[in-house]
């Protein structure tokens, strides 16, 4: 909002230092300082009424250090980081961008299904919390409205740009010219609908989802709807699951976050800037630089959020955060086309989530083989999560989250160096 503020003060009365707010960069840093802000202000007396409300969730008995030391200690802190998240990138993004109202929109949709998990869990004394099928159909639900708005509204410019001096009014309505500013200079291109997604390593190369259905029979690729919906469900419900489940011990699934919000926007950044797409060879994509801002207001938070979530945590996110989260990241890797990416940059949550579907499946096959005993005796890990494996060989909290941050920030280097890896 305050974008169109200073916009109209700068044009209306020209008044000096005004037109700063054009600068995305500058915005971004505001957003940046202000979620900090708010996280540590706001934190404060949300930290204060959560104790006062005894909203606090049952801490199960996991034989893991530290954990009686934990029982009280309030839950539903996520609170803070979707406030911190919102209010900034309300004050100073452009919100008639169609990337910043989806990126809103997830935040409270993911917010509203996590906090309802939490409320049953604490209020109505329900440990199970929000039923699986019902948080399946929130991120499914969250899944369509993202994916149809992308497939629908965004537009990739692939073709020639023209200056306005270049062309006539006859031409730009032939070949159905859109007009875009770059660099606060008018010109007209033409947009392409398009669902495709940059190949990680491979320079100027794409892939179309559309392709996976040519197999099946020519003109089927039609229905690339489907298949980009399917994907994007896949992705959303992966990371949300992921973050929720790295959310095991203080400051962890925080500081991931940060750093992998930190490499999401110098994608967003560089994807929208024509003279930097153009330079490292990937997909420019209009508009998509406004998602800086809303990337620096997630990297405020997260980092804000740590200031209470740091050991010994004196708030936990809960689901209302760790969901939203996961659920933020991934739209978000999905909105710069950089998906594919997922596996490396969220190496973290992937390990996490394989973690836990290895025990499991590795408990059956020794119960099916073996029996009981012996599978109880003899499971793949001493715990899942593995960061509770690595609790339960003795290593102290603080220690398994600054390596997890450590091989967090080797997976975001590796991800960046891969826009000059092609």
């Amino acid at each position: 909002m305050l974008y169109y503020l200073f916009d109209y003060l700068n044009n209306t009365f020209n008044i000096p230092g005004a037109g700063v707010f054009q600068y995305i960069s500058f915005r971004a840093a505001m957003a940046i300082i202000l979620s900090l802000t708010i996280s540590m202000i706001y934190g404060k007396n949300l930290i204060a009424k959560l104790r006062r409300l005894q909203v606090a969730d049952e801490i199960r008995d996991l034989g893991l250090a530290g954990e009686k030391a934990k029982v009280g200690t309030p839950t539903m802190g996520g609170l803070i980081i979707l406030a911190a998240i919102l209010l900034p990138t309300l004050l100073f993004a452009r919100i008639n961008n169609v990337y910043i109202i989806l990126a809103v929109i997830t935040t409270i949709w993911l917010g509203l299904v996590g906090f309802l998990d939490d409320y049953i869990k604490v209020f109505k004394k329900n440990k199970e919390g929000l039923a699986g099928r019902f948080k399946i159909v929130g991120q499914v639900g969250i899944s369509v409205i993202v994916a149809t708005t992308l497939y629908y509204n965004q537009h990739v410019k692939t073709k020639d740009f023209y200056k306005p001096q270049d062309v006539t009014t006859e031409f730009i309505k032939a070949n159905n010219l859109q007009q875009t500013v770059i660099d606060g200079q008018i010109m007209y291109s033409k947009d392409e609908k398009a669902t495709t997604t940059t190949i990680p390593f491979f320079k100027s190369t794409e892939f179309d989802y559309k392709y996976l259905l040519t197999w099946i029979w020519d003109g089927f690729e039609q229905y690339n709807y489907l298949i980009f919906l399917v994907v994007v469900t896949f992705i959303i419900t992966a990371v949300s699951n992921g973050a929720n489940i790295t959310d095991g011990i203080d400051g962890l699934a925080a500081g991931i976050s940060a750093i992998i919000a930190l490499v999401l926007s110098i994608f967003a950044y560089v994807s929208g800037n024509l003279v930097f797409s153009e330079y490292l060879g990937v997909m420019y994509i209009p508009n998509l630089g406004e998602m800086v801002i809303f990337g620096g207001a997630l990297v405020g938070a997260c980092i804000g959020f740590l200031w209470y979530n740091a050991f010994p945590a004196q708030v936990f996110m809960g689901d209302t955060g760790s969901l939203s989260l996961g659920g933020i990241i991934a739209v978000f890797a999905i909105m710069v086309r950089k998906e594919l990416l997922i596996p490396i940059l969220c190496g973290v949550f992937l390990v996490e989530n394989l973690s836990v579907i290895l025990q499991v499946y590795y408990f059956k096959y020794q119960k099916r083989k073996h029996g009981i005993e012996y599978a109880r005796a003899n499971r793949l890990f001493k715990m899942s999560p593995l960061h509770h494996h690595y609790q339960k060989l003795g290593f102290h909290e603080s220690k398994i989250v600054t390596r997890f941050w450590i091989i967090g920030i080797m997976l975001a280097i590796i991800t960046i160096i891969t826009l000059k890896v092609r």
